[in-house]
């Protein structure tokens, strides 16, 4: 465990502070160097990649296999994935600004559950970020498999072919499936030798990289997508779609609450729970958004303001979800 002094302990104790620093710092990079932005961009997945490496890094293997075999847990994240989440947009859906491509870009943002640094934010409120890793899979695949009948849904016929597979399956890869084999072999290799420990030692001591990281994170997605917000030209219709993305992140706060008491889920689980009916996949289906035809290319946009809106409202949550359900009620 890290010292209560120093350094390290101080980034621990002000975590919040050091991620609203950190988007501060990318939101000014993002307005005061465009040009920067298309290289940061490509440095999203390498971070968070990493990042996920080390959050991998502290979940035993044998831990996560055991996870999957928590047949509740995957039941809720399912139904407060994939049938609450879609009502909450269905019942905001009507009051939308009246333009298919912010539509569209609502609809696939908010229908996609999030992947990736959820584990982290989820594991910094406390919340069981094992039994949310051994969900990831099945999350991803679902997503994939209901998106176009979804879209088809909402929008009717004609949509629902803009979602390809190829964006969700290179997240998995990239952002899964290499950081989760990497940290496992890691994991081995402290098993059999000194050197061994040190790396998994170093690399998985939570207030030595997780802050760190998280902040890395949230400065580069946010550096890297504030200029595409300014080149677009479309603050004014982002600014639209902001009220209904707080709106969602209130709402599924309680919404993953009821959800995680109707199947008695004790505080950790009920936590992840939370975390993943509110936190979209934004950085996934934002190369489906930029993929979409010119007449469609507002969508982008708006699918970058979800993600900037969530990182605020992560940290948020990383405060009030454990107050919403402590450990000992």
């Amino acid at each position: 465990m890290p010292s209560s002094s120093g350094p390290v302990a101080a980034m621990e104790r002000h975590q919040v502070a050091v991620y609203l620093g950190a988007l501060a710092c990318g939101g000014a990079v993002g307005r005061l160097a465009p040009g920067a932005g298309p290289a940061l961009e490509h440095a999203i997945s390498p971070v968070l990649a990493a990042l996920l490496y080390v959050t991998f890094l502290q979940v035993p293997a044998a831990e996560l296999v055991r996870s999957l075999r928590a047949g509740r847990f995957l039941a809720a994240a399912l139904v407060v994935n994939f049938a609450v989440a879609p009502l909450a947009v269905a019942a905001m859906f009507p009051f939308l600004p009246d333009d298919r491509a912010v539509r569209l870009g609502v609809l696939l943002v908010l229908l996609t559950p999030c992947v990736d640094y959820v584990i982290v934010f989820s594991g910094l409120a406390g919340g069981s970020h094992r039994r949310l890793l051994a969900a990831t899979p099945l999350l991803l695949l679902a997503q994939m498999v209901l998106l176009p009948g979804y879209l088809f849904l909402f929008m009717g016929p004609g949509l629902a072919d803009v979602v390809e597979a190829g964006p969700f399956v290179e997240a998995f890869v990239v952002l899964i499936a290499v950081p989760l084999a990497l940290a496992w072999l890691t994991q081995a290799w402290a098993a059999r030798r000194p050197a061994g420990r040190r790396l998994a030692g170093a690399s998985g001591a939570s207030g030595a990289t997780m802050v760190p990281l998280m902040a890395a994170t949230l400065f580069t997605v946010v550096a890297s997508q504030v200029p595409g917000i300014d080149a677009a030209g479309s603050v004014g219709g982002v600014a639209r779609v902001v009220p209904f993305y707080v709106l969602f992140l209130v709402v599924m706060a309680f919404a993953g609450l009821g959800v995680a008491r109707a199947f008695g889920l004790d505080a950790p689980s009920g936590r992840a729970i939370v975390f993943t009916g509110a936190t979209r996949n934004s950085l996934v289906v934002l190369p489906l958004a930029l993929a979409l035809p010119d007449a469609l290319a507002v969508a982008a946009v708006v699918v970058v303001a979800q993600t900037l809106v969530e990182v605020v409202g992560m940290v948020v949550y990383v405060r009030a979800v454990p107050r919403l359900l402590p450990l000992h009620p």
